[in-house]
């Protein structure tokens, strides 16, 4: 069997937009941050992430999830940076734009909310497919911190896909996966290989991003 390798896994979730404020669903549509509201969280995430020093990092391509990354400014030369769209938001199709009171009546909506987001959304996921290409993403990350030797990894992204890193590596609801803004998860995870190369990820333990300032002092 292959030698495996322990990865600590820091997902941060992106600072706070115009639609997170109007209670929009963002989806894939590339909405920036909005300033001065966001700078708070940004400000404390920088802080809390002032001492990590990362292998390498993984965001979103879409813009807020880069401006989150260069406000935090955990980007050193040298640190490899991968903009990844299977990172990106659930993709919310028709929903997408909407707030609860312009959607709540439809049918299609309300199936969807009862099902926890397993179905498919018009023209838009299901969490199974948002599932699919972050498996395909962490084969990737496995892959890259095996042949480079990555022991921590930053990744930042969305709130729709860290509730379903959440549900997958502390096994908790779907309700119960919620993140803030500017705020994530940290894994202590281990990936072992089999004969074929290929392997699972297995959870350790994992802590809030960042840590709150009460289990600071």
């Amino acid at each position: 069997m292959a030698d495996g390798i322990n990865v600590e896994l820091v997902v941060v979730r992106h600072g706070i937009t115009a639609w997170n404020v109007e209670r929009r669903y963002q989806g894939q549509r590339d909405i920036p941050l909005l300033f001065p509201e966001a700078e708070e969280g940004l400000l404390a995430l920088r802080a809390g992430l002032a001492d990590e020093r990362f292998d390498a990092i993984y965001s979103s391509d879409l813009h807020r999830c880069q401006q989150t990354l260069e406000w935090v400014q955990a980007a050193k030369p040298g640190v490899p940076l991968s903009l990844e769209p299977r990172l990106r938001e659930l993709h919310f199709g028709e929903y997408e734009g909407k707030v609860y009171d312009e959607l709540k009546d439809l049918p299609h909506y309300r199936a969807w909310i009862d099902s926890v987001g397993e179905l498919q959304i018009p023209g838009g996921e299901s969490a199974a497919q948002l599932r699919e290409r972050l498996d395909l993403w962490l084969a990737d990350v496995a892959a890259d911190a095996l042949a480079n030797g990555y022991q921590k990894v930053l990744a930042v992204t969305h709130g729709g896909v860290i509730r379903e890193l959440r549900r997958r590596f502390e096994t908790i609801d779907f309700w119960e996966g919620t993140v803030l803004q500017a705020q994530g998860r940290r894994w202590e995870l281990t990936y072992q290989p089999d004969v074929n190369g290929q392997g699972e990820w297995l959870c350790k333990c994992s802590s809030v991003v960042p840590v709150p300032v009460s289990e600071v002092l």
